[in-house]
């Protein structure tokens, strides 16, 4: 199809990626703290801010106070940022090729009217670019994770609680090395999932957002030439964290973004688990444990009408995979930059929107997927019933407990389970003959003989229960 016979889509409003696309959506809330339109508020509101604090702490000489109502007006330059100040700021930056730098003439565009014109040179006042951005992106990011990322990511966690609990008593057959292995509980492994994914949410949320505003390469010069008498590092930090940050003292021109490293590598590390969580509903799901409910009028195949296809925790594992591509990129691309500044970090933190929103994406698609399982305790007790071998590891730890309190002809118990299971099938009735011939003390016959691969379980329900705690517990 050559150019002349197929519409110009690029004159469209069509979105080139599926985020803001086919799934928007699911992401719509990320809009609001990490798109280009977003980090431009976030500026408009630092620099606001910035001129606020300098004022009310009349730190430049020939400042005074501002009024409650100069103060609401500035404030108001943020709280009434809308599409008309998106475009507005399009249209400065077409001229002056520097998005910073119209941000500064948007604001002070809008002084004269709160009296405050003859401040005009106070906006931006001994900043460099750096300056603005780095708290703007800081205040987007942390945003980002606290609304948006953390409650999804705890909502999807809920609903894998959720349906641990309900399988809290549910025996399992193991698979170590896809082998027949020791019983286990179902809710027992989804609480293994809930009890990482959960220490990976603490370590998220308690993470540190880190802000500098010391100038072109850190140092305050511009600040001391202009007033040498003002305790530049402190009015600083009152400043950052004044905005709800972590003071970074000591940098080139850029916050170093060590900080954005630790919180991508966390989050990355959620996916991993997340990932790992995907790979194996989708394997439980292709043996039979988990029935899929089907959705109304849902499609699982275009040819064979019988299929329900997991396609939640495919879809999942996917975008954890674009995810974390784009979070590995960012947490070793943002903590370099040659000498005092280089613009690599400018391109590639655009892009965390992109990375958080396919985790995003990825957790909506595992919670709806968690409400559509429901557990098949046929599948699971037919697949314990024929795999009675596995009883083999509690009757030689039986044997050698014995062997220690004394009863003859415990010897060698390992060899003769292994002689007996390795390899083979064998059913309930050989396992209780082989039970009776070892000489056992009657307690611990009988309680081998009572034992079956369902029951087999040890503490796997009371573990499950005691860290589950009280999430969505049932």
């Amino acid at each position: 199809m050559t150019d002349n016979m197929r519409a110009r889509l690029a004159d469209t409003d069509i979105p080139l990626g599926p985020l803001d696309g086919r799934y928007r959506g699911y992401v719509a809330d990320l809009v609001d703290h990490l798109s280009e339109a977003a980090l431009n508020r976030n500026r408009v509101h630092v620099e606001v801010e910035w001129f606020i604090h300098l004022c009310d702490g009349m730190v430049v000489p020939g400042l005074k106070r501002l009024t409650d109502a100069q103060r609401d007006g500035l404030r108001a330059i943020v709280t009434e940022f809308n599409e008309a100040s998106v475009t507005e700021l399009a249209e400065t930056e077409a001229v002056t090729v520097h998005d910073v730098k119209a941000v500064e003439y948007f604001i002070a565009a809008r002084l004269e009217a709160l009296g405050l014109g003859h401040l005009n040179s106070l906006v931006h006042f001994a900043c460099t670019s750096e300056d603005i951005n780095n708290l703007s992106y800081a205040l987007g990011v942390r945003d980002a994770i606290q609304d948006v990322w953390l409650p999804a990511a705890q909502k999807m966690v809920d609903a894998i609680a959720e349906v641990a609990n309900t399988a809290i008593n549910t025996p399992m057959l193991s698979r170590t090395h896809g082998q027949p292995a020791t019983p286990t509980t179902l809710g027992k492994e989804l609480a293994v999932f809930v009890h990482r994914l959960n220490r990976q949410l603490h370590r998220i949320s308690t993470q540190q957002y880190l802000g500098k505003i010391n100038g072109a390469t850190g140092t305050y010069a511009a600040h001391v030439a202009a007033v040498p008498h003002a305790n530049w590092p402190v009015i600083a930090q009152d400043f950052v964290e004044g905005l709800g940050l972590t003071f970074n003292p000591l940098t080139t021109q850029i916050e170093n973004h060590d900080w954005m490293s630790e919180l991508f590598d966390d989050v990355a590390r959620f996916n991993q688990i997340l990932h790992g969580f995907c790979v194996d509903i989708w394997s439980y799901i292709s043996i039979g444990y988990f029935i899929q409910i089907p959705v109304a009028g849902a499609t699982g195949s275009s040819t064979m009408p019988h299929k329900v296809n997991p396609i939640r925790f495919e879809n999942a594992e996917a975008n954890l995979e674009l995810s974390n591509a784009l979070l590995t990129t960012l947490g070793t691309t943002l903590i370099e930059s040659r000498w005092q500044r280089d613009l690599t970090d400018s391109t590639s933190q655009r892009n965390i929107g992109v990375a958080l929103g396919h985790s995003v994406l990825a957790m909506a698609n595992v919670t709806r997927g968690m409400g559509q399982l429901d557990v098949a305790d046929d599948a699971l007790a037919a697949d314990l019933e024929t795999n009675w071998e596995v009883l083999g590891e509690a009757i030689q730890t039986v044997m050698r407990a014995e062997a220690i309190a004394g009863t003859a002809g415990m010897e060698n118990p390992y060899e003769r389970l292994k002689d007996l299971t390795r390899g083979q099938r064998v059913d309930a009735a050989r396992m209780r003959e082989f039970v009776g011939e070892l000489g056992l003390s009657d307690a611990a016959e009988q309680r081998l003989k009572d034992l079956t691969p369902g029951t087999y379980t040890g503490l796997a329900a009371d573990l499950a229960r005691e860290h589950l705690g009280g999430q969505n517990r049932g």
